[in-house]
């Protein structure tokens, strides 16, 4: 059995800090409809708005990536930043923000500010340190705002603790796109931070299963990692949720252990989700964690 500290000291860290030779990476732009593009690099997926009022950006991956990020943009326009929206305070979401953020405004949901300002000091993971003034949103909101950009609105919706507790889904109106940060990995297991940052499992199924209730047909929809996709993708993510956490639940009910739990893994149909950063071993360990009862007696699997 893995010690469930390391696992915890390895994988939040992915989700926070900065991989070796990541500026090795190729930054890859997609058109996906109207003004909207998506740049594909290391860390999440970049959304793009360009048009004659110039460009909004979509999170921005690693700061050691800025150049090659800004080589795609200038690509799809000549125009400077504007704006620069963070999905959530993750390190492969915003680790370009001191960068981006001395061309545009950085706007973000009121949390992501807050926990950028504080860092993290300990905890399971590296430490994270507070962001430096240029890299911290300037605008912020508690359940949303909407900015009227290269023709079209561009909704900002804060949904509850999901993936954090300061996650934002970017809804452009006129291109029928829809950003979802790390609310959606595209047919992978999702990384949810119930570690660090506020996030829930029950809540982020809730905020998927909210997201597909408002969808509009035919909208093209940007995962925060993961291919892009369309309301077939992100329901097929949902069904892997719903029964992550109804087979989880059971075997909590019937007195398994998180070894016990882990070893019998996932069915068959749910395997193919194994492919991304969250093995299935982490996914169960994750949901187990976030469904058991917060006062349940400490056992070998919680590293004691």
């Amino acid at each position: 059995m893995r010690n469930l500290v390391a696992v915890l000291v390895v994988v939040p860290t992915l989700a926070l800090a900065q991989p070796k030779d990541v500026a090795k990476a190729q930054v890859t732009s997609t058109p996906v409809a109207g003004n909207v593009h998506m740049l594909v690099g290391a860390g999440g997926n970049i959304g793009v708005s360009a048009g004659p009022d110039g460009l909004l950006i979509i999170d921005n991956q690693y700061e050691p990536l800025a150049p090659k990020i800004h080589q795609a943009l200038d690509k799809l326009s000549k125009k400077k930043i504007e704006y620069v929206v963070n999905t959530h305070w993750h390190g492969d979401h915003v680790g370009g923000n001191a960068i981006f953020g001395r061309e545009g405004r950085i706007i973000a949901q009121k949390e992501v500010r807050t926990r950028m300002v504080v860092g993290r000091a300990g905890g399971m993971g590296n430490p994270v340190p507070p962001a430096k003034k240029e890299a911290l949103p300037v605008m912020t909101y508690d359940t949303g705002m909407s900015v009227y950009f290269n023709g079209e609105e561009v909704r900002l919706l804060h949904l509850p603790a999901g993936h954090t507790d300061g996650d934002t889904v970017v809804y452009f109106t006129g291109s029928n796109v829809v950003h979802m940060g790390d609310l959606f990995f595209g047919d992978r297991f999702p990384f949810i931070d119930i570690y660090n940052s506020g996030g829930t499992v029950e809540g982020y199924v809730r905020n998927v299963e909210k997201v597909l209730e408002s969808l509009p047909a035919g909208a093209r929809i940007i995962p925060g990692h993961g291919a892009l996709s369309d309301r077939a993708g992100l329901e097929r993510f949902l069904a892997m949720l719903r029964e992550s956490v109804s087979l989880v639940r059971a075997k909590i009910a019937a007195g398994k252990t998180l070894e016990q739990v882990k070893a019998e893994g996932v069915p068959e149909n749910l395997k193919s989700f194994d492919g991304g950063p969250i093995s299935a071993d982490f996914w169960l360990e994750t949901v187990y964690r976030d469904l058991s009862p917060k006062d349940a007696p400490k056992t070998a699997a919680d590293g004691k």
